[in-house]
């Protein structure tokens, strides 16, 4: 951040990781419960892939938020920054792989995938480099889903059309918050409309494919 925080913001910003790890945790463990009840293998590999990718994306924001020590902040600040590319594939794992499926779900995925290993690499190489470049790739990469609009139009319920895309504007939002560090508790409201866009994006899957 480019201000030193308060102990009350520090505090605030906690109690949202905490409760975000909790629920990703729930979240995660729904979705091993639903698979071992009703096994499907191509299912259960892309829940599998968006369960990591989020609880990647919970645990190290977590770590890197609620370190002091520089020289650890500085180490799990790298992770931070890659493991949302991965939460970003994980979550269009799902939705790929199974919703929209085809030639159109497997292109899809493959750039996805690729881009985010890419920015994965990147950032765990040059943690210092391309920060601002970095949130437009986030952002960029999130709404590349519009390319394949139609076929996930055909292929998803309304309810999950509408949970997908207002997930997809809170997490575009929550950027505005994420770029203005004057503002008091911008940390917290950033990570709150974080965990709001990931709840939208988790029960989008959970209706339309974990329990589909």
């Amino acid at each position: 951040m480019g201000r030193p925080c308060s102990r009350a913001e520090i505090i605030a910003d906690a109690i949202v990781h905490l409760l975000g790890l909790a629920f990703g945790i729930g979240a995660c463990v729904t979705l091993v419960i639903l698979i071992a009840l009703n096994p499907d293998l191509p299912r259960g590999i892309s829940l599998g892939l968006y369960s990591f990718g989020l609880l990647a994306m919970l645990a190290c924001s977590a770590l890197y938020n609620m370190t002091s020590h520089a020289r650890l902040k500085a180490v799990f600040r790298r992770f931070d920054h890659a493991a949302i590319f991965v939460m970003i594939a994980g979550t269009y794992t799902p939705f790929s792989l199974i919703l929209i499926g085809g030639l159109w779900g497997a292109l899809l995925l493959g750039f996805v995938w690729t881009v985010a290993l890419i920015g994965v690499f990147l950032k765990l190489r040059y943690p210092l480099r391309f920060d601002r470049l970095s949130v437009v790739a986030y952002l960029l990469l999130g709404w590349v889903i519009l390319a394949a609009l139609q076929p996930l139009v055909s292929n998803a319920s309304l309810a999950a059309l509408i949970l997908l895309l207002t997930g997809g504007g809170l997490y575009s939002l929550g950027v505005i918050f994420h770029l203005w560090e004057r503002l008091p508790y911008q940390n917290a409201i950033w990570h709150v409309f974080v965990l709001a866009a990931a709840a939208c994006h988790y029960a989008a899957i959970l209706v339309d494919v974990a329990l589909a």
